[in-house]
């Protein structure tokens, strides 16, 4: 067991981890204006879908906050959205309403150029400079008359809503009917601002976090360097998932980990007892069968869609089903053997999370880490727990060094 102190320099040790992930406020305010100019694009007056009320939005880790830096430098952040449109014509399939929104883009100089072509199976994807380092992932759906103002709503609740009224129809190629059928019930059927909401009611606390909470995850999020511990949790977890798995296809996804981790999470007020927690209980949270059938099959709900099974290409790919069991154990094993450093001191601590997460972000951690006691130190701030030699917030004032011969 830990102690107070130990929990607490743990804590700030993998926040400052966390804070290494983060992307730079300039990747994050750079996406912004670019699908700004996007969304702004599809909704002039002269455009032919202006009448059906275009909106770009983000989706996924970058809305929840959870996005991380590549391993590589050269590797591009993935930004996902959703281009909303709303009392579309009776007679669209969904090629159709996927062909207006690619002729739109495609009608802009800029935009045009920026454009990878054929389009994906789902988004049009919109390929940035090699400088900016990012491409867009944009999703056209169909959602209900007045979506933003229900949106809206959804997000500024003290309670977890009903999630289903923001569900939204999507393109996607590989349904059977993709150009034939204009019946919006025979689309597929995606909800990641339910989802959303979802994850803020996982991650709060009290009252001051729910509404730390709310600012961060808004339809057009501010960018945020304070972080709640879960969210903190699933930054470190897909850092050693990359770590382990750069590079390949089949590695675990990022929606099964986030959603495993906010079920495990037991609203533990410091990261690393939250870590510790969710790791030891995410595989507690996958079914060995399918609820509606009964069938024998590995199933991780969509917790705001039930019938949608995050695990489905398990069966298709079982290399996945291989490799998530794998990298559970992994991070299970490294998180333990972190864990039992902390007798040992800091330097045993750094070199136990090197090969699970990468020498450069730890270098980086620890020597911020370093610099943060420095300067509590100097402030007076910096105590030492009795019997233990822990520096931190408890205990007895640590004496600056003024390098004065005094």
């Amino acid at each position: 067991m830990l102690t107070l102190e130990q929990k607490n320099q743990f804590s700030e040790i993998l926040e400052e981890l966390g804070k290494t992930l983060d992307i730079t406020k300039d990747q994050y305010e750079a996406a912004v204006k670019s699908y700004k100019y996007v969304g702004e694009w599809l909704s002039q007056n002269d455009s032919p879908l202006a009448n059906y009320s275009p909106e770009i939005l983000p989706q996924g880790s970058f809305l929840l906050q959870t996005m991380i830096r590549p391993i590589h430098e050269d590797d591009e952040l993935d930004i996902d959205l959703v281009c909303k449109l709303e009392k579309i014509q009776a007679t669209w399939t969904q090629f159709a309403l996927k062909k207006l929104v690619g002729d739109r883009l495609k009608a802009n100089s800029i935009l045009t150029r920026l454009l990878k072509l054929p389009d994906g199976r789902r988004c049009w994807t919109l390929q940035y400079a090699e400088s900016a380092k990012f491409h867009l992932d944009v999703l056209p759906s169909v959602v209900a008359t007045g979506y933003r103002t229900i949106l809206e709503k959804a997000f500024s609740a003290t309670e977890l809503s009903d999630t289903n009224i923001l569900g939204i129809r999507i393109t996607d190629k590989n349904t059977p009917n993709y150009t034939t059928s204009s019946n919006l019930h025979e689309w597929l059927k995606s909800n990641p601002f339910g989802y959303a909401i979802w994850f803020q009611d996982r991650c709060k606390i009290l009252t001051r976090e729910l509404r730390m909470m709310s600012e961060a995850i808004q339809p057009v999020p501010k960018y945020q360097t304070d972080k709640l511990p879960l969210q903190r949790v699933v930054q470190i977890l897909k850092r050693h998932r990359n770590m382990m798995f750069n590079g390949n296809e089949h590695k675990p996804i990022s929606i099964i980990i986030t959603t495993l981790a906010s079920r495990a999470y037991g609203k533990e007020t410091d990261v690393i007892d939250a870590l510790t927690n969710v790791v030891s209980k995410m595989r507690s949270h996958i079914s060995d069968t399918n609820p509606f059938t009964g069938a024998t099959e590995k199933w991780v709900s969509n917790p705001v869609h039930a019938e949608e099974n995050f695990a489905d290409k398990w069966k298709e790919f079982p290399i996945r089903k291989t490799n998530f069991y794998k990298w559970l154990d992994a991070v299970e094993l490294d998180v333990k053997n972190i864990v039992a450093q902390q007798g040992k001191g800091l330097q045993f601590i750094s070199e136990s999370m090197v090969k699970p997460f990468g020498k450069d972000v730890i270098t980086k951690a620890f020597s911020n880490y370093g610099a943060n006691q420095l300067k509590k130190r100097e402030s007076g701030a910096l105590k030492m727990a009795a019997g233990t030699g822990i520096l931190g917030s408890v205990g007895s004032t640590v004496k600056g060094h003024n390098f004065h011969g005094k």
